[in-house]
């Protein structure tokens, strides 16, 4: 495939935007690749790295490695998902600290749209696929409801599988990286390793990650080969379920002390906005879910409009 500049500034645009997405626990890059057109050539290339690039380095050289892993696409993708982490994580963790229900409020129409579009893309329905929808809800629930764990001591080895757990959970859609590891307990020990540069948390991460995508894209290019509209469904349910999740209305039921001394929550349950004991910022909650809702609607036009 031949690409112009301006098309890689596009790609770049979208790896920006799942960039956004992984930061915040809920919200998933995948979802975002998905949406924007560019989810299964994501995959294939991914799926690409393996022991044959080998036997292509040593009879054909570099070029031909690079263009059998579609490099000039993963590089400009990248480059839009580390940018906009770098840039992103700073603010988002403000915002979660002091402006959660907005914050949440848009990602809760985000992820609503999210769960219309990818619904939407499921060409059979039968018995079979209401099942596996029911059990993607029961799941994607279930998820929101276990308590987070404190993992401030975390080693290397634990951060480097935390990294790939986050990043099989990265390119699904559905599932937020920064979910799973909200989960485990290490995302603000992620966050505060961007905004602080610490090298060495990073660098697990990192490894975790690699690992993670080079291992878990097959699966997922297998799997959406030949049992898609099963993949779908089931993704589907989990971001409904999930749902609970970015509600932006919390109670906190149980806390937990982490290693500075700070009070944290561990368990919270969803409360109507008229139960809340703060001010629930209902009208700006509700615009911005609106606009989080138009967002995917609008991305979703423009990657029809260019299919």
């Amino acid at each position: 495939m031949i690409r112009s500049l301006k098309d890689y500034i596009v790609i770049g645009l979208k790896g920006m935007a799942m960039g956004a997405a992984d930061v915040v626990p809920g919200v998933s890059g995948g979802t975002i690749a998905f949406i924007s057109g560019i989810y299964e050539e994501l995959l294939g290339s991914i799926s690409n790295f393996n022991f044959k690039l080998l036997k292509t380095l040593k009879n054909d050289g570099i070029k031909a490695v690079w263009k059998q892993v579609n490099g000039s696409f993963l590089l400009a993708l990248f480059i839009g998902i580390f940018i906009s982490i770098i840039s992103l994580a700073k603010s988002i963790k403000w915002l979660l600290e002091n402006k959660p229900v907005l914050l949440w409020s848009f990602f809760f129409g985000l992820v609503l749209a999210s769960i219309i579009y990818i619904g939407k893309q499921v060409k059979k329905w039968n018995f079979k696929i209401i099942l596996f929808f029911i059990l993607g809800i029961a799941f994607g629930y279930t998820i929101t409801v276990m308590p987070s764990t404190n993992a401030a001591d975390s080693n290397f080895l634990f951060l480097v599988f935390a990294g790939a757990i986050a990043s099989c959970a990265m390119i699904l859609p559905g599932i937020s990286g920064s979910y799973i590891l909200l989960l485990i307990g290490v995302y603000p020990i992620v966050m505060t390793a961007i905004t602080t540069k610490d090298v060495k948390i990073i660098g697990a991460i990192g490894v975790g990650v690699i690992i993670g995508l080079l291992s878990f894209s097959k699966l997922l290019k297998w799997l959406f080969t030949y049992y898609k509209d099963q993949m779908l469904i089931v993704l589907t349910g989990i971001m409904l379920g999930s749902l609970n999740k970015v509600w932006p209305w919390k109670e906190t039921v149980s806390t937990y002390t982490n290693s500075h001394g700070v009070t944290k929550p561990l368990v919270e349950q969803s409360i109507s906005p008229f139960s809340y004991t703060e001010d629930p910022q209902l009208l700006m909650a509700i615009v911005l879910a609106i606009v989080g809702f138009a967002l995917i609607l609008i991305m979703e036009k423009l990657a029809v409009n260019k299919a």
